[in-house]
C-alpha cells in the first residue's frame, strides 16, 4: 500500500485522528453543499451529493448537519465555494496534488504555494503532476467484512478494476463512472462501506527512505491542515521500516 493509503495509514499511526477529527464534519459539509448547489438538493437526483451524503453518514455525521449543508446551497447569503486544484512537487521529487474548496481563491493558493516553498517543494502548473495520476473511485471497507478472496471475487463481480487488502483493510478500485455502482453492489453484501469517493492514484511511485521520510510527511501534514484543503494526494513509497521509524 502507497501514495493516498499509506498516507491515510501514516496519519493515524502518528495519532493525528483526533485532530484530524476535528475537520472533517467541515470538509464533509463543504462537498455537501458545492454538490447540491451544483445539481439537485436531492439525493436520488444528483449522484455527486448522493455520494457526499453517503460518506458522511459513514463518518456519523448527524442528520441535521447533512441537511443543513445541503440548505446552505440555496441560501443566497452563503459565499460561493470555489473548487480548486493544486499541483507541485515535496522533496525527493515527490508528486503531490492538493484539492480545495474555497471562498477566497488568492488566500488558498498563497497558502498552499507558501506551505511548498517553506518546507523544500514547490509549487508547479496545472498538469504538472496529475498526468501522473489517474482519477478513478475508491470504495474501502473494513478488514473483518470478508477475507481477502471474498472481496476479490465480490468486486470482480462488481465490476471492479482493483482490489488491494491489508491488516488495515480492504480498497476497491474503478473507473470513475462506476463508482457507484460497484459501491452498491458491495453495499449490499457488506453494508456500508468506511468510504465511497474519487480518489488521484498514482501510476508509479517515488520511493522514500531515511530523512527524506520526515520531511515529505511534514509537507503532507502542513498542506493537510490548511483550512481551505479537502484532500492531498502523493506518489510516495514509504516502506514499513522507515513507517515504524517516524512513530
Amino acid at each position: 500500500m502507497a501514495g493516498h493509503s499509506k498516507w491515510a495509514n501514516i496519519q493515524h499511526r502518528k495519532g493525528r485522528q483526533d485532530k484530524l477529527r476535528s475537520k472533517v464534519f467541515s470538509r464533509l459539509s463543504k462537498e455537501i453543499t458545492v454538490a447540491a448547489r451544483m445539481g439537485a438538493p436531492d439525493p436520488d437526483m444528483n449522484p455527486r451529493l448522493r455520494l457526499a451524503v453517503q460518506n458522511a453518514k459513514s463518518q456519523s455525521m448527524p442528520k441535521d448537519n447533512i441537511e443543513r449543508a445541503i440548505n446552505k446551497a440555496t441560501n443566497a447569503d452563503e459565499a460561493d465555494l470555489m473548487e480548486m486544484r493544486y499541483e507541485g512537487f515535496g522533496p525527493e521529487g515527490v508528486g503531490i496534488i492538493v484539492e480545495a474548496l474555497t471562498d477566497n481563491k488568492n488566500r488558498a493558493a498563497s497558502e498552499v504555494r507558501s506551505t511548498f516553498s517553506k518546507n523544500g517543494g514547490n509549487l508547479g502548473e496545472t498538469g504538472a503532476v496529475s498526468f501522473g495520476f489517474d482519477r478513478v473511485g475508491l470504495v474501502e471497507l473494513d478488514a473483518d467484512v470478508a477475507t481477502e478472496d471474498e472481496i476479490m471475487e465480490a468486486g470482480i463481480d462488481a465490476g471492479a478494476d482493483d482490489i488491494q487488502s491489508s491488516e488495515e483493510g480492504h480498497e476497491v478500485y474503478t473507473a470513475m463512472e462506476d463508482l457507484n455502482d460497484v459501491a452498491a453492489a458491495l453495499e449490499a453484501k457488506y453494508g456500508e462501506p468506511k468510504s465511497v469517493k474519487l480518489i488521484w492514484k498514482p501510476q508509479n511511485l517515488v520511493p522514500v527512505t531515511g530523512e527524506k521520510v520526515e520531511k515529505v510527511m511534514k509537507l503532507m501534514e502542513l498542506l493537510d491542515d490548511l483550512d481551505d484543503v479537502q484532500n492531498v494526494y502523493a506518489n510516495f513509497d514509504i516502506s514499513d521500516e522507515d513507517m515504524a521509524a517516524l512513530g
